[in-house]
Order: C-alpha cells, then structure tokens, then sequence
C-alpha cells in the first residue's frame, strides 16, 4: 500500500505550497485515477510516492517504508515506477533493447536474468521486434512503450503513469491504454494521471485535485457523471455522458449516468423502446 499522510510541499517556500494537506491510501492492485485542472499538483503528487521529491511536511510511506529514510529509497524506487509524459526524459539507452535493460542492470543482476526481464517487458507492451531499434527511429507512441518497458523490467509493484497519451494520436492512445489495462489485470496497482477523462470510466477510484489540495474522491460512476460540477474545474467529460446529460436537460426519461458507449446505447435503446408504439 502506498500511504500519504498530511503532505505539505513547495519548489519555494517564498511561493506558497503546491501540495497541501494530501491524505491517500492506494490499495495494492487497484487502478487509482487523478485529475484536475492543470497545475493543481498532480504530477508533483506522483513524484512523492515513489521518492523523486520529499515532502515539506507529512510522509509518504510504500509498503511501510518511508520515502525520508535514504536507506530505502532504492527499493522504493524499483516497487514504484514512474512513467513520465514525455519518453525522450526517461529513454537513455541507444537501443530499445539497451535502454530497457538500463533499470535491472542497475540493479546489479546477473546478465541472463536481465535479458529475462528485458524480453518479458518488451513482450508485454509488443516492442519485441523492435529489440535492435534507435530510440529516435521510433514514434512517439513507440517510445511511450519502450518508456513503459523500462519500467516493468525492474519488476514493480505500482506504476505511476504521468499523463502517458498526451500529445499521441488516437491509435497511439488506444494501443498505451490497452497495454496499461492489461498490466493492471494482471495484478499491478496503476496510479492514472490524465486530462482525458474517458480514459478512467474503469478506474477503481478517482481522486479530483484543485489548488494542491484532494477535493473529492470516489468511483467514475460517483464523479464522472456531475458534469457541471467538472466543467466548473476547467475539465473535460466523457463524451458518452455528456451526451446523456444534455439529452436529460432537453427532458429525457434517462439516468445521465452513462460512462461507456455500450452503457449508453442501452439507456437509449430502453428510452425509445418504451415510445414505441
């Protein structure tokens, strides 16, 4: 479990806090969304829990172990990793193959068990055949996978994605996502930066951030549908229920509480369904 407890944080203690008073618990295998307008302090959130940055105030505990105790960083740093917005920040190799064995040959293991980790890694995410690759050959969505690949070959327990779709293209996007669903059916906790708020109808939880602080949380089917509220943050809403929101205020016999497509297909079928003569 990764445990925040009474967080205080600021880049300069002249400038105020940008983390202020954050209370979490994330629960080992569950997929944990958050969102909120930009610069409210999500992705200085995420660099807490696996110890890139120290609180002011408060601690931030991973499976007990203190991100403050300098002995323990290390291991924290393999349980929890960290997939960043842009790929070219963490690709450091110059192959896909050498960059994804970069975390477990830090970690001292012996070559045979790295090339294990590298072939299972690149395997999961579909970047295999491009073992041999330059980084810089790839698409951007190419390089979020190998990106994602480097971080499963240090074997973690939580995965910590920082808006990982940004700036893809829809195919791109689909095929991150897909590989992201699956790491979590399998076991691993995803903790789920994004804008996109579709992104996180299957989230297990979703955590609403403004002004560095944890204003509500809940499942999507709890947050998602209050449209005004999320567009009062400046956020976007999923497509899907905002259509049945609208529909609603034109007075449709409807719940608005859709969050998938099929989920709204069958709201609207039931509605003209009872029309029909």
């Amino acid at each position: 479990m990764i445990e925040a407890r009474n967080v205080f944080f600021s880049y300069d203690r002249g400038e105020g806090p940008i983390l202020k008073d954050i209370n979490l618990d994330i629960l080992e295998g569950r997929y944990v969304g958050i969102i909120g307008p930009n610069g409210c302090g999500k992705t200085s959130l995420l660099r807490h829990l696996d110890g890139l940055l120290i609180p002011d105030e408060g601690e931030v505990l991973v499976d007990g172990m203190n991100t403050r105790d300098p002995r323990v960083l290390r291991k924290i740093r393999q349980l929890v990793g960290l997939v960043f917005q842009n790929p070219d920040t963490q690709i450091v190799g110059t192959t896909v193959e050498e960059d994804v064995s970069f975390g477990p040959g830090n970690l001292m293991l012996p070559p045979a068990e790295i090339k294990r980790h590298v072939e299972r890694a690149l395997g999961i995410v579909g970047m295999a055949p491009h073992a041999g690759r330059q980084p810089h050959t790839l698409s951007s969505g190419e390089k979020q996978l190998v990106a994602i690949a480097g971080v499963l070959a240090m074997n973690p327990r939580y995965i910590a994605f920082d808006e990982p779709t940004a700036s893809l293209d829809p195919l791109a996007r689909k095929r991150i996502l897909g590989v992201m669903r699956r790491l979590h059916r399998e076991g691993l906790t995803v903790i789920h930066v994004t804008h996109h708020i579709d992104e996180i109808v299957h989230a297990d939880e979703v955590l609403v951030m403004e002004q560095g602080t944890i204003i509500d949380r809940g499942t999507p089917g709890e947050i998602l549908p209050r449209i005004e509220w999320l567009k009062g943050l400046g956020l976007d809403t999923p497509i899907v229920t905002e259509l049945l929101w609208r529909l609603k205020r034109m007075g449709a016999d409807i719940s608005a509480e859709a969050l998938t497509l099929q989920d709204a297909c069958e709201q609207l079928y039931s509605m003209i369904a009872e029309k029909a003569p």
